[in-house]
């Protein structure tokens, strides 16, 4: 055995396999393998004293984009693994980071797990099957289709023939593109809908300023969601550059003085 690219190289071994003229197809053959220890430290990012957990730094995320950041990091393994012919065995996986979504999403909604499953547990059907997942769509009036996230409904099959594409596609989530961007423009510490603006800094330790003894409410937002810009009106923008922005309430008042 040899490993390679996190992949176990195996020598495979099967006289029961046969082809379709009756001889032995598989001796002899290379066979890639998830290693054992691959399932057990990607499952580990997901738990704590042997049981899944919520990930506190995504509850300041929307529940779609929630979901899609665990689909995104799940279906990047499986389809690196695909020519893996233990890939049945990412199902621990799977379920593992489930569990821990399910429980993000409670903590995040204030509701009972039990809950969850039956608010956005649905049946998915494509290509290779029905499958259940969970689902959670975000309606954009009556001339957008609504935006679907899912997680689940991606088969553990081997494909003996499955190349692995370095093509990277981009993953947009709340802490780099709020789902409110893909429906309409906001300010995200005020609400407003005019002058919009991004606000961004050079690096995320910006904020973490010493010697200043409470951080303002816009930093402190951008902190909790481990981002480098916001989406903000003219006015808070200003506010935030003057050092005067302290909130929705001290913004209002200095946007009630400039006018």
């Amino acid at each position: 055995m040899a490993h390679f690219l996190g992949f176990e190289i195996h020598t495979l071994q099967a006289d029961d396999k046969h082809d379709r003229r009756g001889q032995r197809c598989i001796n002899g053959a290379l066979g890639l393998r998830v290693p054992a220890q691959v399932i057990q430290s990607k499952c580990a990012q997901y738990m704590r004293r042997g049981k899944p957990i919520h990930l506190p730094q995504r509850m300041n995320d929307t529940p779609y984009s929630i979901i899609v950041q665990y689909q995104a990091e799940y279906r990047g393994i499986v389809q690196y693994y695909r020519s893996a012919y233990n890939l049945h065995q990412l199902a621990k996986l799977k379920h593992v980071m489930e569990e821990s979504l399910v429980k993000t999403l409670a903590k995040k909604l204030k509701m009972k797990r039990a809950a969850i499953f039956k608010r956005f547990k649905t049946d998915y059907t494509n290509e290779y099957g029905t499958y259940k997942v969970l689902e959670v769509r975000v309606e954009r009036g009556p001339d957008k289709k609504p935006l679907v996230a899912r997680f689940g409904g991606i088969p553990l099959q081997w494909s003996k023939r499955e190349t692995i594409s370095d093509m990277i596609e981009p993953i947009w989530s709340q802490r780099s593109e709020v789902v409110q961007r893909l429906l309409a423009e906001t300010c995200e510490l005020c609400g407003a809908t005019a002058q919009l603006e991004a606000h961004h800094i050079r690096k995320l330790a910006d904020l973490n300023q010493k010697g200043r003894a409470e951080k303002p409410k816009w930093m402190q937002k951008m902190a909790a969601r481990h981002r480098k810009s916001l989406m903000v009106c003219q006015r808070c923008h200003n506010d935030i550059h003057a050092g005067r922005y302290d909130g929705p309430s001290f913004s209002k008042a200095s946007h009630w003085r400039a006018t």
